[in-house]
């Protein structure tokens, strides 16, 4: 199972999304992230990916969720997903090859140019819920799912 890591950058009421690209998940609204490197922690991974895709270094990441991302068109498709927010960070987001940074009102999230299932655990995470769960999803809908709220995460 790949590790890979989501990060929203979150300030009053808005919420950081950017659009992707090009590669997995163009043209669809998300957080900052990707595939955790050898020798690198999780978190590591959450910043350096937020680095390269809109410029800026984020700071005191919160740990909000965990999900497993299975897809059914590829039995080979296993993403451990950790997910975070932050409100502190340096630089200012800026569009990149890969993501174009754009700031939503939490009432106005783009669920329709987004990956399905977003529209099941995001809303836990507008709210600080802590989450974790189990996605089995195509690019167009989701076939199964089992998030729950949780009290606590694991420990990174």
């Amino acid at each position: 199972m790949k590790q890979v890591t989501l990060l929203f950058l979150r300030k009053e009421n808005q919420i950081l999304l950017a659009m992707k690209k090009r590669g997995f998940g163009e043209g669809m609204w998300n957080g900052t992230g990707g595939k955790v490197d050898p020798g690198e922690t999780i978190t590591e991974a959450a910043i350096r990916e937020c680095q390269e895709e809109i410029g800026v270094t984020p700071q005191n990441l919160t740990y909000a969720g965990r999900l497993h991302f299975f897809m059914p068109d590829d039995p080979k498709f296993e993403h451990d997903c950790f997910i975070f927010e932050t409100q502190h960070w340096e630089g200012e987001p800026a569009e990149s090859e890969e993501m174009r940074p754009q700031w939503f009102d939490i009432t106005d999230i783009p669920y329709a140019k987004m990956w399905p299932d977003d529209v099941l655990w995001m809303p836990h995470l507008i709210v600080h819920e802590l989450f974790t769960g189990i996605v089995n999803a195509s690019e167009t809908e989701v076939i199964s799912h089992d998030i729950k709220i949780v009290s606590n995460l694991q420990e990174l």
